[in-house]
């Protein structure tokens, strides 16, 4: 059975509390966007991406902020965060039992009108019980700018979760070239910054670090969730700024997604690190519980 979904959302600005008259279901494998369309035309929009388990959308509710937050960076018109939240819910009834993955776009529309465009995807999840067990190896990447850019230059947008993603996509395939899994983008200053598609945490002892989340890292919604977790666990976390020279002193490493989740890292630029199996597991355990 398809269980792809699409929803066509027409943005309100008023406050009520029922929207659905604003929502247009669609047909996921067929044509719905015009073709002067700007996400497609220039990546001009923003997204998010939630996990979905067993129809219980996971970090909703940081998710419509991170997409708030981009919307302002990118001058988009600000999002009725009450007409997403229920167009999420929509979306997340159809996911069905299992792993899917709810997409949120929000995109500047067509040149002249209308505008904007807002729409929100469903599907099942890829399976990730490889790397989530197994684990990943990743390489460094150098993105091209120093730790100072984000500040220095706002319009490179650095902070948000753009449509823009053929970087992000060419730094997987060069990963992929050197034969690794993943890569870990650092600053020309040696900083380090956040994967292509997923945030960083590096376990010293009994403390989890994660690259504090200046401009040029965009803050994980899992990446969050989880260290309130480990607080609980009764562990230390820390953001800091992260030399490349400490990633192979970690004793344990994890990229963090919203639907990969936990993937344990073997291997920084083929320097093997230490894999907890056991404690990974737990890891994803919670991560795979109900979360808001």
């Amino acid at each position: 059975m398809d269980r792809r979904f699409a929803l066509m959302i027409e943005p309100a600005a008023d406050v009520r509390t029922d929207y659905s008259d604003t929502f247009a279901i669609v047909d996921a494998s067929a044509p719905a966007l015009s073709v002067g369309e700007l996400s497609t035309q220039r990546g001009d929009g923003v997204f998010e991406s939630i996990g979905v388990v067993d129809t219980h959308a996971q970090e909703t509710e940081p998710h419509l902020q991170r997409l708030a937050h981009s919307a302002r960076l990118c001058e988009l018109p600000e999002p009725n965060l009450a007409q997403w939240r229920q167009a999420i819910g929509v979306a997340a009834a159809q996911c069905g039992p299992g792993e899917s993955v709810i997409k949120l776009i929000l995109s500047r529309g067509v040149d002249h009108g209308p505008a904007p465009t807002a729409w929100v995807t469903a599907a099942p999840a890829p399976d990730f019980s490889a790397a989530r067990t197994s684990g990943i190896r990743v390489v460094t990447l150098d993105r091209g700018y120093d730790s100072g850019a984000a500040e220095r230059s706002p319009w490179l947008l650095l902070g948000a979760k753009t449509l823009s993603y053929a970087v992000n996509m060419a730094a997987l395939r060069e990963a992929h070239r050197r034969g690794a899994d993943d890569a870990i983008f650092v600053t020309t200053d040696g900083v380090v910054l956040e994967a292509p598609t997923a945030s960083l945490i590096l376990r010293f002892g009994d403390r989890f670090v994660t690259p504090a989340p200046h401009g040029g890292i965009l803050q994980g919604t899992t990446q969050i969730s989880l260290f309130a977790h480990l607080v609980q666990q009764g562990f230390a976390t820390e953001y800091a700024t992260v030399p490349t020279a400490d990633l192979t002193r970690a004793d344990q490493a994890w990229l963090l997604s919203s639907v990969r989740l936990a993937a344990p890292i073997t291997a920084i630029d083929d320097a093997a690190l230490t894999v907890d199996h056991a404690f990974t597991d737990a890891l994803n355990a919670y991560l795979l519980s109900p979360r808001d």
